[in-house]
């Protein structure tokens, strides 16, 4: 005689599936929009700013040490832009910190993993649920800060041609495609913040740290990219694509550096996340002492990223020619005259001359390091610039003197050194009043993966 076991009823077999994953989603995101910190800084998000510019481009002195900052005045669309430049630096990693960097240490302070598990029944699907609540709240925040950046630019100063990088001037639907691009290719390192935070999360359990992972990550990234590291090096850091958005806004555009810098932060954005995944399903959820946090921080989570950089660097080093700083005289003098022959037409037309070509200017630049005492590359503020110009119609040569601060990611702003009329004062005077003048400061970008034309 031999037993059989009877299949289980229906109901006990529907009570053992897992369950669905759009409601262990929408159950996710209940919790993450119930808290008031998150309802706060998604308020700020949407509101703050379009305030900020809004007030700023009122006044008469502008944040000129930030990128199109001097230029918010002039055109609503360099308000999204000086707040792309802010949120790079300090809101993304801090939106990433508070969203995904609490994912899971919450049900870990809180002690609610066993009714979780329970509720769920799939380890698998929690993960799933948490790491696209976080995506979305994320996404969400991101949106707010570039919507409410255009809205309180245009609606305070109006929609008008953007200067670029190298003063070509963009049209205002040009200027909207390309601000616009500007704020997608963020999301690639935001999402690489987010894989962070998910593992930081999952890796720390209560621990505040964990919290507090994508905002110190983002730091000491900011600490390397101000060294004068090898461009391989450089490029091949999460954040970068932070930066190298700005070469949106030069023409040609420098999409090399930029689309490199893509792909390394969703290279990041997949190992981290799958490593908090792998480490999170292994997880025992019977044990309450066990939070998560342990040993496997080490094995878990540094070894896997530290060795995605090794993987990236060498990639980058053996499939661009970038070399050295990616700093040199050629590049500046090339760049610097190009810019220079844009933005003089600029200021030919609000001086209303008759109008010039580039090709009428025959704009040139022939730039200096520190003297004959060293070598004409890399990064520092002891850049000496001439640029000379031919008006057309006479044998007269002109000539305007720059002190340039060239910074380590290939950004420089140029000073205006005399002489007066031309670049020495920070306004021009007008038919209409005094305006501002365009050749005073220079902002600038050098494609650090282009070998140099020297």
């Amino acid at each position: 005689m031999t037993a059989t076991v009877a299949p289980p009823a229906p109901a006990e077999a529907a009570a053992s599936r897992p369950a669905p994953l759009g409601a262990a989603l929408l159950f996710e995101l209940a919790k993450q929009l119930s808290t008031w910190r998150t309802r706060l800084v998604l308020l700020a998000c949407w509101l703050a700013p379009a305030g900020f510019v809004a007030v700023v481009s009122q006044q008469t002195p502008l944040p000129a040490d930030t990128v199109f900052g001097r230029w918010m005045l002039s055109t609503g669309w360099a308000g999204a832009l000086v707040i792309l430049g802010f949120a790079s630096s300090y809101a993304l990693p801090l939106l990433t910190s508070l969203v995904a960097g609490d994912a899971f240490a919450v049900e870990d302070r809180l002690g609610t993993w066993r009714h979780l598990v329970m509720a769920v029944r799939s380890p698998r699907r929690i993960f799933a649920a948490k790491a696209l609540a976080a995506l979305v709240v994320v996404l969400v925040m991101v949106l707010g800060l570039a919507v409410s950046g255009v809205a309180g630019g245009l609606l305070s100063v109006g929609n008008h041609p953007l200067p670029g990088l190298d003063g070509h001037l963009l049209s205002p639907a040009d200027a909207a495609r390309t601000v616009a691009l500007a704020w997608a290719c963020a999301l690639a390192p935001t999402l690489a913040y987010a894989g962070v935070g998910l593992l930081g999360s999952v890796l720390l359990g209560r621990n505040p740290m964990g919290l507090l992972v994508p905002a110190v990550l983002a730091l000491g990234l900011q600490l390397v990219q101000a060294l004068p590291i090898p461009v391989a090096v450089r490029l091949a850091l999460p954040g970068s694509a932070l930066i190298t958005w700005r070469g949106l806004f030069m023409a040609p555009a420098q999409t090399g550096p930029l689309v490199l810098g893509i792909v390394v932060a969703l290279a990041w954005a997949v190992v981290s996340t799958g490593a908090a995944y792998a480490l999170f399903v292994r997880r025992d959820f019977t044990d309450l002492a066990n939070d998560g946090a342990g040993r496997r921080t080490l094995t878990g989570g540094v070894l896997p990223l530290a060795a995605l950089t090794a993987v990236t660097v060498a990639v980058v080093a053996l499939a661009t020619p970038a070399s050295g700083s990616g700093i040199d005289k050629a590049k500046l003098d090339a760049n610097l005259a190009t810019s220079f022959a844009h933005l003089y037409r600029l200021q030919t037309a609000e001086l209303h001359r008759p109008a010039v070509t580039e090709a009428q200017l025959g704009t040139s630049a022939d730039c200096d390091r520190g003297g004959s005492l060293g070598e004409d590359v890399g990064a520092g503020n002891d850049w000496r610039c001439v640029v000379t110009w031919h008006l057309p119609g006479t044998t007269a040569t002109g000539s305007a003197i720059y002190q340039l601060d060239v910074t380590a990611d290939g950004r420089y702003v140029a000073d205006g050194d005399g002489p007066k009329e031309v670049n020495g004062y920070f306004t021009v005077h007008t038919v209409s009043g005094d305006a501002p003048n365009p050749l005073w400061q220079l902002d600038g970008s050098v494609d650090l993966l282009t070998p140099s034309k020297g």
